[in-house]
């Protein structure tokens, strides 16, 4: 009878949280099928120029369209319908993508060409995950915003595990052909999915209205909504500089692992995949867990210990071993922060 009361549970757990998972599992799929492209293109691009600058200017470009178009990433989102965003941005990036593979197979792929076309997906990326947000939330019932944010930080660890393990192998395997030829499909797969099985709910506000808005009245207006709301607009900051130094450190890991005598391509997919073996064991942390009484408190605290002895034991060791050790414990509590500071920024 309590098994039978458990599968019922879970049994509706699922049905009301269906069309989440279809999206959170192609889109995952898609996104694991984007990291080993750019894992493969580091490789390549460092074989290239044997500079660790050049591989750092890589991730520079990825992330800089963040920086300077975030502000008004979320005001565009609010003026258009959040599916066609995610379809268009996909799609978009999907050809960049093509790009990259046709420049290659004429032998004319330059590193400057990554460096334009990572800055436009970046663009893209910028664009399309508040509308990607706004979506889960809108297919997932209140009372399942901690299930699916552990989701979600399960498929980002299953991510960090498999992209560079499945980019060095396919990569050595069949080089970048194979490498893009297989993202390529997860797009498929995932445009595919939202196109024709995902609807989502429609928004409580008034579109109309929200349309007569220009997108620098609707920048600021998210900039005074986050002065009304100190606490957001903190946790805004204090995960500003967490990514700033996270971001630092991943430009820079390939270039410090890969001309060590003790390292090479195949140890920096072992010690990349560490951080995404210890997220799995956290996001398993966060579903047994109990409901912590200060959910800002545990951001804090969880990104001081993770900040606090990963770059130290990394920085300053050049044993393989000591590396992974430092992967783990600054990775296994990020799914415990994750899940809190997303259901803090849900309930706002």
């Amino acid at each position: 009878k309590s098994l039978n009361n458990i599968f019922k549970s879970n049994l509706k757990t699922f049905k009301e949280l269906k069309s989440f998972i279809i999206l959170w599992s192609t889109q995952s799929l898609s996104q694991l099928g984007s990291a080993i492209t750019g894992f493969a293109l580091t490789l390549w691009l460092y074989e290239k120029t044997g500079s660790a600058l050049s591989t750092a200017a890589l991730t520079i470009c990825s992330y800089a369209p963040y920086v300077l178009m975030s502000i008004f990433a979320g005001a565009l989102t609010d003026r258009f319908d959040k599916k066609k965003t995610m379809l268009v941005c996909d799609t978009l990036s999907a050809v960049c993508t093509v790009t990259v593979l046709i420049l290659y197979r004429l032998d004319l792929l330059q590193m400057w060409h990554l460096y334009a076309i990572n800055a436009f997906s970046g663009l893209m990326n910028t664009v399309q995950q508040p509308a990607s947000e706004v979506a889960n939330t809108l297919l997932t019932p209140k009372e399942h915003y901690q299930k699916a944010s552990g989701l979600m930080s399960l498929s980002r660890s299953l991510n960090s595990i498999l992209n560079p393990l499945i980019a060095t192998a396919l990569y050595g395997f069949g080089g970048l052909n194979l490498v893009i030829s297989i993202d390529l499909g997860t797009f498929v797969i995932a445009f595919i999915a939202l196109l024709l099985f995902i609807k989502l709910p429609e928004l409580e506000h008034d579109d109309s209205e929200t349309e007569k808005q220009g997108v620098l009245k609707m920048a600021k207006e998210g900039l005074v909504f986050l002065k009304n709301t100190p606490l957001v607009f903190t946790l805004i900051l204090f995960m500003s500089g967490v990514n700033l130094v996270a971001s630092a450190f991943d430009a820079t890991l390939p270039g410090y692992v890969i001309p060590n005598p003790r390292g090479g391509e195949i140890m920096l997919g072992v010690v990349t995949s560490c951080a995404g073996i210890a997220m799995i064991f956290g996001s398993l942390l966060v579903s047994i867990l109990p409901k912590p009484k200060n959910r800002v408190r545990v951001v804090y605290i969880t990104m001081l210990i993770s900040l606090g002895t990963e770059n130290y034991l990394l920085a300053f060791s050049r044993q393989p071993v000591l590396w992974c050790i430092g992967q783990i414990i600054g990775w296994i509590l990020v799914p415990v922060m994750s899940a809190n500071l997303d259901v803090i920024l849900r309930n706002t």
